[in-house]
């Protein structure tokens, strides 16, 4: 029999809300986490706003040691990979190191960080730059530092999949522990609110030049103008739902029932994108009907093209209305990597409690997309099965399956 993958920790670092219950309750209240860029003087940029996160200081969470060497995205990861394994109740020496393996996923890198060093190395010289920039930058290096810091030595992964890399890291946890690592740690974290790194998100176009917070990310929605970059994310503790019971986990937040990953064909070619299919594929993995999802977390572009094909694959998939849609990342903005674990744990915090959380609105739904979008306030319903759904630029497309721990 398959090993069946279940989570067992949350650590959340997002916008509106640092910790698994305060981002819970942000999103139910429909408190939002997107306000005017702060970190620098945004006055000339076409863009002015970002899921920023202001209440989190670093020394507060990380020991001393690490701060020179980890860049604003890195800390993050760090912390809510601690809280993570204190949710999942995971001690040193609880498991064997190599039993414990660490997969995340990360788009942007540390951006922060190398820029600040480059204007070391030319506004002072290269005697001046950190010798931490030979690998704070690079994308791999929360697999890393997390690995190290609490001695996880199983297998090490580090995936660049933009906002569907989060999914990609948890669908490889996932992997690993049907190969039999025992407990894997996995999901994702970006941040690169500086300068450089808010300009290079700028550059695709689709970011809102809309001022106002409350009418800036607002997936399907007939006002939609773009979205909003942010920062932070989720990290997991996935296990094999039999060993962690064994070990006396505390409890079960959900299960990982199923998963895929496809890729666009290229533009021209005439052939549909890959949503749908990763869709129906994560479904199958699963062993489930549409009819059996509860709620789809939808990739909720915020661009009018991009919603529109979304609400073609959910159609095709559901049929007219079938399955209520939400997108609660128009309240933390999108998070490239980040974004997708983020919606993970929201899926598994929505079977918890029975609710659909809603989506930001500010006009009507376009007629033309038929889906059933929950807005405005939080639907109770009883979710069993929850979609996941994310797309990265490039093509990337990526489906998980959220089901209730005591649902086969």
């Amino acid at each position: 029999m398959t090993a069946r993958t279940v989570i067992t920790g949350i650590g959340v670092t997002a916008p509106n809300g640092l910790g698994t219950e305060t981002y819970w309750k942000s999103v139910l209240a429909g408190h939002s986490g997107i306000g005017r860029v702060t970190r620098f003087d945004v006055s000339g940029y076409p863009a002015t706003l970002a899921g920023q996160i202001d209440d989190f200081d670093a020394a507060e969470h990380l020991p001393s040691r690490l701060l020179p060497q980890t860049d604003h995205s890195t800390r993050l990861g760090l912390t809510a990979a601690a809280w993570a394994l204190t949710d999942a109740a995971v001690s040193p020496g609880d498991l064997a190191d190599y039993d414990m393996g660490v997969v995340t996923s990360n788009a942007l890198g540390g951006f922060d960080f190398t820029h600040r060093e480059f204007a070391k190395l030319w506004g002072k010289g290269p005697e001046f730059v950190s010798v931490y920039e030979s690998f704070a930058w690079f994308y791999a290096v929360n697999t890393g530092q997390i690995s190290i810091r609490h001695g996880m030595r199983g297998p090490g992964v580090a995936l660049v999949g933009e906002q569907a890399g989060g999914l990609d890291a948890l669908g490889y946890a996932r992997r690993g522990i049907r190969r039999g690592t025992p407990l894997m740690l996995a999901g994702g974290v970006d941040s690169a609110l500086d300068p450089w790194g808010y300009v290079a998100q700028l550059s695709d176009g689709r970011v809102t030049a809309e001022t106002d917070p409350a009418r800036a990310y607002l997936p399907f929605d007939s006002l939609a103008s773009g979205h909003v970059p942010g920062e932070g994310g989720a990290m997991l503790v996935l296990e094999d739902e039999e060993r962690a019971r064994a070990r006396g986990a505390e409890r079960v937040h959900a299960a990982l029932t199923g998963y895929s990953s496809t890729f666009d064909p290229a533009p021209g070619s005439g052939r549909p994108p890959g949503l749908r299919r990763a869709a129906e594929n994560a479904l199958a993995d699963a062993g489930l009907a549409p009819a059996d999802i509860d709620a789809v977390f939808a990739d909720g572009a915020g661009a009018p093209e991009l919603d529109a094909a979304e609400a073609d694959a959910l159609r095709a998939v559901f049929g007219p209305d079938g399955v209520p849609v939400t997108a609660p990342k128009a309240l933390t903005g999108r998070l490239y990597a980040g974004g997708g674990p983020l919606d993970v744990v929201t899926a598994a915090l929505a079977i918890r409690d029975g609710v659909v959380p809603p989506t930001p609105a500010a006009g009507p739904v376009p007629d033309g997309y038929g889906i059933d979008v929950v807005r405005g306030e939080p639907r109770e319903r009883r979710v069993r099965h929850a979609l996941v759904l994310a797309r990265g630029r490039w093509g990337f497309n990526s489906a998980v399956v959220v089901s209730a721990a005591g649902e086969r």
